[in-house]
C-alpha cells in the first residue's frame, strides 16, 4: 500500500492495530499501527491522544467557540477542515442541490419545490449582483447545475428526471433567468431549445469563442443528451484546456461554466473506458507516462475521489488485510475535495500519521 510505507522501508506487512486507552474518559484514547518488517523488527506509527469521540459531533462554529488548534481539527470525522482555506467556499445552497442532482441516473435526488425554488432564486440574484463574496453562485457550479438538470431532463430514468416541482420552479424563473444569463449557461441548460418550452434560438445557435470552445460545445451537445464521447474527441479536448490557465483566481482559457458542465457530465452519464482511457492518457502527456510496477497483479483503490459520508469506506482495511496474503494493492486519491467533500483514505492516513505523499517512482519500488 503506497501511502502507509515510506521508502526507506519497504519490506514491511500489517500486522495489527492496537488501541489503548490509560484515560477513564473514553473520549481520549492512544491508537498505534504497527508493522512487521522481514528482519523480525517493528515500525510504529501512533497516533497522538485527541479527543476524536467528542469532535465527530461538533459543528466548525463549535470548535472555534471552545478554541480547538489547528492540529486538533484535521480529524476524519470533521472532513470540511481539510479544506485549504486558498479556495474560494461555493455557495452552500446550490452545493447542497448539486449533492442531490449532479450524481448517477439512479443515485439521483431530484428537489422539491421549495428547494429548487430557493437554488433558481440564488442563482438568479447571484447573476444579478446582488449576492457577494462567500454567497455568490460561481460559473463552475452554475455550469454544473445546469448541466445536471439538462443531463436528466434528457436522458435519466422517469423516477430521478425532473420532479413536479422542480418543472414549476423552473417555469416560473426560466423567463427570468433567460435575460441575465450569458449565452454559454443558457446554452447548457437548454441546448437544442427545447427543454423550457419558450423555444429559445441562443442554445440551438451557440458555438463558443475560438477555437478550443468550439470543439468544448461540440463535445457538450453529445453529453448533454447523455451519450457518450470517442477516445479521439475526449483527448482533444483535454489537449485544448490543459494545463488550466489561470489569472487572479480566474480561468483565462475557456468558459468556466462549459468546462465544468463537460467534466459532470461525463460523470453523470459514467464515463466509458475509451473516455477513461483518453483522460488518462492526456495526463501522460501533460506529466510524462507512469512508471510500470513489475508485479504479477495489482488492484487498485481510489473512486470516489470526493470521499464517502453516507457509507463506511473500507478500502484502507482491505488493502491492508490483503497484504497479508502478499497481494499487491494501490490506494489512490486526495486528501479532500469538492461537492462531496467526504472522509478520504488519505484523511485516514495522516491522521494515523503514514506517509501519503509518495512519487510514482517510489510507489513502484514499494509494491515492488
Amino acid at each position: 500500500m503506497r501511502a502507509l510505507l515510506s521508502p526507506e522501508s519497504s519490506s514491511l506487512y500489517f500486522t495489527s492495530i492496537n488501541i489503548v486507552s490509560r484515560d477513564p474518559n473514553p473520549c481520549r484514547s492512544r491508537t498505534s499501527l504497527y508493522f512487521l518488517k522481514r528482519d523480525g523488527g517493528c515500525r510504529l506509527i501512533r497516533r497522538k491522544p485527541r479527543s476524536t469521540a467528542v469532535k465527530a459531533v461538533l459543528d466548525s462554529a463549535t470548535i472555534e467557540e471552545l478554541g480547538l488548534n489547528e492540529s486538533d481539527m484535521r480529524n476524519p470525522a470533521i472532513s470540511s477542515t481539510y479544506r485549504r482555506s486558498m479556495l474560494p467556499k461555493p455557495n452552500q445552497t446550490v452545493l447542497e442541490a448539486q449533492a442531490r442532482i449532479c450524481t448517477g441516473p439512479t443515485q439521483t435526488r431530484p428537489l422539491s419545490e421549495e428547494q429548487a425554488f430557493k437554488v433558481l432564486d440564488t442563482i438568479l440574484r447571484s447573476v444579478r449582483g446582488e449576492l457577494k463574496d462567500e454567497e455568490q453562485v460561481s460559473k463552475a457550479q452554475i455550469g454544473a447545475f445546469f448541466a445536471g438538470m439538462t443531463i436528466r431532463a434528457n436522458s435519466f430514468p422517469e423516477e430521478t428526471q425532473w420532479s413536479e416541482g422542480e418543472r414549476r420552479a423552473m417555469n416560473l424563473f426560466w423567463p427570468l433567468l433567460l435575460r441575465a444569463l450569458p449565452p454559454d449557461v443558457i446554452f447548457i441548460a437548454d441546448p437544442e431549445g427545447s427543454i423550457m418550452g419558450l423555444g429559445n434560438s441562443v442554445g440551438p445557435q451557440f458555438i463558443g469563442n475560438g477555437t478550443t470552445e468550439m470543439r468544448l460545445v461540440g463535445a457538450l451537445r453529445e453529453i448533454l443528451a447523455g451519450g457518450h464521447l470517442g477516445y479521439e474527441e475526449v483527448q482533444g479536448v483535454l489537449k485544448d484546456v490543459l494545463p488550466l490557465k489561470f489569472e487572479d483566481g480566474k480561468s483565462t482559457g475557456v468558459s468556466e461554466s462549459l468546462l465544468s458542465a463537460f467534466l459532470i457530465g461525463q460523470r453523470m452519464n459514467r464515463e466509458t473506458d475509451r473516455e477513461l482511457k483518453a483522460y488518462c492518457l492526456a495526463f501522460d502527456d501533460e506529466l510524462g507516462p507512469a512508471p510500470v510496477a513489475d508485479v504479477s497483479s495489482l488492484t487498485h483503490y481510489g473512486e470516489p475521489y470526493d470521499g464517502n459520508t453516507r457509507f463506511f469506506r473500507s478500502t484502507l482495511f482491505v488493502a491492508a488485510v490483503r497484504s497479508c496474503y502478499g497481494e499487491s494493492s494501490l490506494l489512490h486519491g486526495v486528501e479532500w475535495m469538492p461537492p462531496k467533500g467526504g472522509v478520504t483514505e488519505e484523511q485516514m492516513l495522516n491522521f494515523m500519521g503514514a506517509n501519503t505523499n509518495l512519487s510514482l517512482h517510489q510507489a513502484k519500488e514499494l509494491i515492488e
